[in-house]
């Protein structure tokens, strides 16, 4: 809910279980989520914001400190304070607000339709005896049936595997980014991304200290071209692409341009990360890119999008010549991944009932799609039938930061574009996720007034 500045002082003078100078923080932080302060701009001096809140200097001075202590800005000595750059992945990927509102944010599955499904298999899975072997350690790169039942999902995708021993198990897919991004690169080093791309890939490349330079893509993907040209003058130690449904363009890769993009990777010095954890939505098998260059590229799945991202069970398949050495990195770092949640996935899988969640959730996706057709009709947009998000090009009148800015004022939340470019650069589109809504009514009553939000600022 939107609070006006009056409002806002009101509420501050009569709220008394909370100390005064925290409570002004929290105003303050209200303020940046709503655009009020921009990232990089300057906070009032603490004598004018006391004078505005009827309070001290000395109260601002505590609640400027807390901010700091937070992260939510940053102070100099002699310039003032100011409001600081926030991660993008933070800024993208939002938490649910409440449920009369609508997070247009994150992109997962639509869990209402399912958890009871989720909630029996998890009591199925326990209610016999069980391996004493999943409350201990167990081998040093994963349970052979749980790489099993890892293999089958990513055959059932199209991946050529011909054993289970080149599957690993991840804490999910961002943990199989990070460790390839770390074991083969080093810090200072190129990665050729998306010119779009998904802001974890990002976030990663920039905790490690690494460069990313972005790769032109057109409607049908990653350009093979440019990608030749980057590999020839930048050498990057790896190629990260996302080749179904693309996030945030919503594209999927055809086979020609599949194997045009394999065939530039051969020529080089470099890796592939094939990042295919939509892979389920697509309306037939298409094969992965991995399969084309097998001993260069590393492929990735995960449940986190088909089923949950709660039980945080990645799959990755990498070439003969390096099974060794990532699972020496996985034991250093975290010696193993649960068990436990490895067990519940591998009896989803064998059981069908996994690939069942995942058409489930794939014919939910075809629906919302269908919706946001209809209320979006008039709009420019990129999407496929099935996929978890829309792209959405936004006017020329309308300014993407404030456009973000007012929605989230009216309880929609949703990805400003230039969270998405590889260089932060200014965008003219947001991202829409279709799914996180519990239930085709709320999820079509927010986009209608999405809508409106629109057509009132086109004018």
């Amino acid at each position: 809910m939107f609070y006006s500045r009056s409002k806002i002082v009101s509420r501050i003078e009569k709220e008394v279980t909370m100390p005064k100078y925290q409570d002004i923080a929290d105003t303050v932080v209200h303020l940046i989520d709503i655009g009020h302060y921009r990232e990089g701009s300057k906070l009032p001096t603490h004598r004018a914001l006391a004078e505005e809140y009827a309070t001290t200097p000395v109260t601002i001075a505590k609640a400027y400190s807390l901010l700091a202590d937070q992260g939510h800005i940053e102070s100099f000595v002699g310039r003032g304070s100011f409001v600081k750059k926030r991660s993008s992945l933070r800024q993208a990927i939002q938490p649910q607000l409440l449920e009369d509102e609508w997070n247009f944010s994150i992109l997962q599955p639509c869990l209402a339709y399912h958890l009871e499904t989720l909630n029996n298999q998890i009591s199925q899975c326990f209610s016999n005896t069980v391996s004493p072997s999943l409350f201990g350690y167990t081998e040093h790169t994963g349970s052979l049936l749980h790489k099993n039942a890892g293999m089958r999902w990513l055959q059932h995708f199209g991946l050529h595997v011909r054993s289970a021993e080149h599957v690993l198990l991840t804490n999910g897919a961002q943990h199989a980014l990070s460790l390839l991004i770390e074991l083969y690169s080093q810090p200072g080093d190129v990665i050729a991304v998306e010119a779009l791309t998904y802001p974890g890939i990002l976030s990663i490349i920039n905790a490690l200290g690494r460069k990313a330079v972005g790769v032109t893509q057109d409607e049908q993907g990653m350009c093979p071209e440019h990608l030749q040209e980057v590999c020839k003058q930048s050498h990057p130690s790896l190629v990260i692409i996302v080749p179904s449904h693309q996030n945030p363009t919503t594209v999927t890769l055809s086979i020609e341009r599949r194997e045009a993009i394999a065939s530039v990777i051969q020529k080089y010095q470099t890796w592939l990360i094939e990042d295919d954890i939509y892979a389920f939505l697509n309306s037939e098998k298409i094969p992965p890119i991995t399969n084309l260059i097998p001993e260069k590229s590393f492929y990735i799945s995960s449940l986190s999008k088909a089923i949950s991202p709660g039980m945080r069970c990645g799959y990755l398949k990498a070439p003969q010549s390096q099974i060794e050495h990532l699972s020496t990195l996985i034991r250093t770092m975290i010696w193993l991944v649960s068990p436990i949640t490895f067990e519940i996935a591998t009896q989803m899988i064998n059981s069908e009932k996994a690939f069942e969640l995942s058409n489930q959730q794939k014919s939910i996706a075809e629906q919302r799609q269908a919706i946001a057709q209809t209320i979006l009709e008039k709009d420019t947009f990129s999407a496929q039938v099935s996929s978890f998000h829309i792209w959405l090009a936004l006017p020329d009148n309308i300014n993407t930061d404030q456009f973000v800015a007012t929605a989230k004022e009216r309880g929609m939340l949703i990805s400003n574009g230039r969270y998405f470019c590889h260089d932060e650069s200014y965008s003219q589109y947001v991202r829409l996720s279709l799914m996180s809504i519990p239930t085709h009514q709320h999820f079509e009553k927010g986009l209608i007034r999405l809508k409106q939000l629109l057509d009132q600022n086109r004018t």
